[in-house]
This record gives structure tokens, sequence and C-alpha cells, in this order.
């Protein structure tokens, strides 16, 4: 691992303009320091389907290739109807399969999400995080991101705007610094 673990970053909307999208670019903007973040795209994975494990489409096998290669995963997502969409879910499972030969087994990670509403996105965070217990993700308890979305929280250049949470953001980056250092020995 080098000085700066790098970390993928997998959002859970595909959309290009993506409230998700621009919370993890503007983490990744305020950790650059301390944290190498770089998003993955996913578009391109298809439903899962078992028949094709075997053979998995180059997709697949380019997805579970950039997992394997970061030291950690940041997972950016919405909340669709109180959970994780099926985006991520679909990209998850595809990642755990075949039995033996999952990339995500003891994968330090962290879990943060972005929704104009009032209470966040604790449902869908609460989802994931119970997906990634059962596959062995090593989920960063605390601090957690749960992120209002409004336009005016972030800066032209796309940073967050209000140094409080600029701060808040540091001192998370700080420790899912160490929580990787601490799961990756």
């Amino acid at each position: 691992m080098s000085d700066r673990p790098k970390v993928a970053v997998i959002i859970g909307s595909l959309r290009a303009q993506s409230v998700n999208r621009r919370l993890a670019q503007a983490i990744a903007k305020t950790v650059a320091p301390r944290l190498d973040l770089q998003i993955v795209d996913y578009a391109e994975v298809p439903l899962y389907n078992q028949d094709h494990e075997a053979d998995p489409p180059a997709a697949v096998i380019a997805f579970k290739d950039a997992i394997k290669a970061a030291d950690a995963v940041l997972f950016v997502t919405p909340e669709y109807n109180r959970g994780m969409p099926g985006v991520l879910k679909n990209a998850i499972d595809w990642a755990s399969r075949p039995p033996g030969q999952g990339i995500w087994s003891g994968k330090p990670a962290a879990i943060a999400g972005s929704t104009p509403g009032a209470v966040g996105t604790a449902a869908a965070q609460v989802d994931l995080r119970n997906v990634l217990t059962a596959i062995n993700v090593a989920v960063m308890g605390m601090p957690q991101i749960y992120f209002t979305h409004k336009d005016d929280h972030f800066t032209a250049d796309g940073g967050f705007a209000d140094p409080k949470f600029v701060a808040f953001i540091e001192g998370w980056g700080d420790k899912f610094a160490a929580w990787i250092a601490k799961i990756n020995g």
C-alpha cells in the first residue's frame, strides 16, 4: 500500500449528474492529501445471471479487477424506496461470485450517501451495510456520512461550501485511512 491508499469509489447511481456523484467528487477533492479516491465505472455490468459465471462478461472482469487493485472501497449511495439501488446490488452480487472467487472478503470499506431529503440515505446505508456484512466486507462503523443535498452546499469548483463540513470530511478521511491501515495490516 502506498502512502495514499487507493480507494475504489462505487456510486450507487449511474446518472452522470447524480447528487451522489457530486458528493463522491467533493469527498475525493477534500481527502486528496490523505486518500486517492478513484470512481469505478460499472455502467456496462449486465444484470447478474449465474449462467455466465464461468465466462463472465468483460465489464464484470474489469469491475472486479478495479476493486481487487484498490486498497479499500467507498460506497456512495442514493436511497431508492428505502433501500440501495438495484444497480449497486447487482454490481456487488457479480463481484461476490462465483463462490470462492468473490473479491469482497476482508476488503476495508466505508459508506456515504446523499439525498435532497432530511433523513439522508439512512435506510439505504443500513440495507447496504447488511449486504456488505454478509460478504465479509470490513465496513467502518463511524463516522458516517449522511449528506442532505442542496446546490449551495457545493463551491463552483466542486468542493464543499461549509467549512465545518470540510473539517468533518477531513476528519472522516483520517479515520478511514487509519481503518484501511488497520484492516490491511
